[in-house]
């Protein structure tokens, strides 16, 4: 099975994914810690991202942060993550708001920021509505005041939809960037423009990470010879790799997760990133608390320890 984007959507399906012993992969970059036999997660996870954006924002930016997060499983945990890299980089938390999905009015929210003056705003926000807050912010004048860090502006193609004005100084940290040059990335969109138009706008992340699941599942299912599940999953075990178009990821067998390189970058006024640093190979357990190789019954996932 591949499907799922949200969290909320993922943790709604696990339970019947392992009542039912079924090999589900989810493409999708989220809030970490899943350790379940039958998930195999390709996208980046806090360990990775997070712990990246937040040490550069302290040695950047400033060391206080507001966080501003998306009020569902994946901006509680992962504000947490927040929480953690700051106290590992001696950084501030200076408050923190859930915001539901449907609201599109952050005044409230700019006069708080006005008052407690964070050097960034971390930017847990997610979908339609909260693409708002960027223009909003903008508008405000805040742009000069503070700097917007984020682990989710792009996946959206927020970039695109927002003017280059509006959009001007965010910082974002992804293992992928259409901009990447290596020759297989180079290939891929190239491919990507003849199969869905030359001017397709933007290719993000998600689509590097959906376009990975596919490829170490048939790589897994032709070591193992055959589709039977449990040869998947110990083929998929053995540490296999694969020539992505973020690069070389590795999976890992005991996480089920992979190593990513990760690339901090900004937006430009080309509706695209500039990429200004590059970290390569980064664990997805660095905490070794997931091992389904020799705990195969853990079917949880695991939170940060504040």
């Amino acid at each position: 099975i591949m499907g799922g984007i949200t969290s909320g959507s993922r943790e709604a399906m696990r339970p019947s994914i392992d009542k039912n012993k079924q090999l589900y992969f989810y493409n999708e970059q989220y809030e970490g810690g899943v350790c379940d036999k039958y998930v195999f997660a390709t996208g980046v996870v806090p360990s990775q991202q997070l712990s990246t954006l937040v040490k550069w924002t302290m040695d950047n930016v400033g060391k206080t942060v507001y966080t501003l997060a998306a009020d569902y499983n994946y901006g509680h945990i992962s504000s947490d993550w927040v929480k953690f890299y700051l106290s590992k980089n001696g950084g501030t938390l200076l408050g923190v708001d859930f915001i539901p999905l449907d609201v599109a009015d952050f005044g409230s929210i700019l006069t708080k920021l006005q008052q407690k003056k964070p050097a960034a705003v971390m930017s847990l926000l997610v979908g339609g509505a909260h693409i708002s807050f960027y223009r909003q912010f903008a508008a405000a004048g805040l742009q000069t005041k503070m700097k917007i860090v984020s682990p989710t502006f792009g996946l959206g193609n927020e970039q695109v939809v927002l003017a280059p004005n509006e959009s001007a100084g965010i910082t974002v940290a992804y293992p992928y960037f259409q901009e990447l040059s290596n020759p297989t990335n180079q290939k891929w969109v190239a491919d990507w423009k003849t199969r869905f138009g030359a001017n397709y706008p933007y290719v993000t992340d998600s689509a590097n990470a959906v376009w990975t699941g596919w490829h170490f599942w048939a790589e897994a299912v032709n070591k193992a010879g055959t589709t039977d599940r449990d040869k998947v999953i110990a083929a998929l075990e053995s540490g296999l790799s694969f020539d992505a178009p973020e690069g070389t990821v590795k999976l890992d067998g005991k996480s089920h997760h992979l190593t990513h390189n990760v690339n901090i970058a900004q937006t430009n006024r080309t509706h695209g990133f500039n990429i200004i640093q590059t970290l390569n190979a980064i664990s997805p357990d660095p905490q070794g608390q997931c091992d389904l190789i020799a705990n195969p019954n853990q079917h949880t996932q695991f939170t940060p320890s504040l």
